[in-house]
């Protein structure tokens, strides 16, 4: 991530410069469309303000559940993107560089030592943290893939989710929650299958999945999992017992909001 970054910028805002840096995305830029400012595989951040720590702080954003939204909008400064136009992958390595350009590179948090069990504060480098890139021997021409199902055989054409995707999935969740049904695993396939043996009608995708055999079901996700772009967010740590072990940086309440 430290070398991901191209040399600061300044850009003009309301009469006032800021500056920006340039960093890439997981993607490379590759499942965009051609005429997508994101298809170069780069996007430019300005560094947050106080208008900025404004959002961050607004009791009516948090409580919508869109803060994190209008924050990485506010810091977008390539034109005519808006962070739902981001794949989730890169929209990940968007908000980790956002809290490296606001805060630095160092997170402390509260981590379980896992030889120990010990509750110990840590700190994590953001810099540090690495790309998940597209397989290299992936053959694909825009964000459409093709996956023969094991055991089915059905050929299956997919995507790789947007932000726009992701908010359209929890607002489904959102409704179903309360009629009282819990449908994630479904709900999500749903969103990423494009058409089942080149049959593209939605009612026919929807019963498809929901009849989707388990090994068949499981197959899939984890061919989605493989192809996803993103930034890792994990890294190596040494435990009480001298032992270096890989662990999921947990993302808490600091990480956009460090203690002064």
């Amino acid at each position: 991530m430290a070398d991901k970054k191209d040399t600061a910028n300044n850009k003009q805002s309301g009469g006032m410069k800021f500056p920006t840096e340039v960093i890439d995305l997981p993607s490379g830029g590759n499942l965009y469309s051609e005429d997508s400012p994101l298809r170069g595989g780069k996007i430019e951040l300005k560094y947050m303000t106080a208008k900025e720590e404004d959002i961050l702080t607004s009791q009516n954003l948090i409580k919508k559940g869109v803060v994190i939204d209008m924050l990485l909008n506010s810091l977008i400064a390539t034109p005519g993107v808006d962070v739902n136009d981001l794949l989730l992958g890169d929209k990940n390595a968007v908000m980790i560089a956002s809290r490296i350009l606001a805060y630095g590179p160092e997170y402390i948090v509260q981590i379980t030592d896992p030889d120990t069990g010990n509750r110990k504060e840590h700190t994590f480098d953001l810099s540090q943290l690495e790309f998940k890139d597209l397989p290299e021997d992936l053959v694909f021409e825009k964000n459409e893939f093709d996956f023969k199902l094991p055991v089915m055989k059905n050929v299956i054409k997919f995507k790789l989710l947007t932000g726009f995707d992701e908010k359209q999935i929890n607002e489904d969740l959102k409704a179903m929650s309360k009629i009282g049904s819990d449908r994630e695993l479904t709900t999500r396939m749903k969103a990423t299958v494009l058409s089942i043996d080149g049959n593209e009608d939605k009612s026919l995708i929807n019963n498809f999945v929901d009849n989707m055999l388990s090994r068949d079901a499981l197959a899939f996700r984890k061919q989605l999992r493989m192809l996803q772009p993103d930034i890792e967010v994990k890294q190596e740590i040494t435990t009480e017992e001298g032992n270096t072990v890989e662990v999921a940086i947990p993302m808490t309440v600091g990480f956009f909001w460090p203690s002064d």
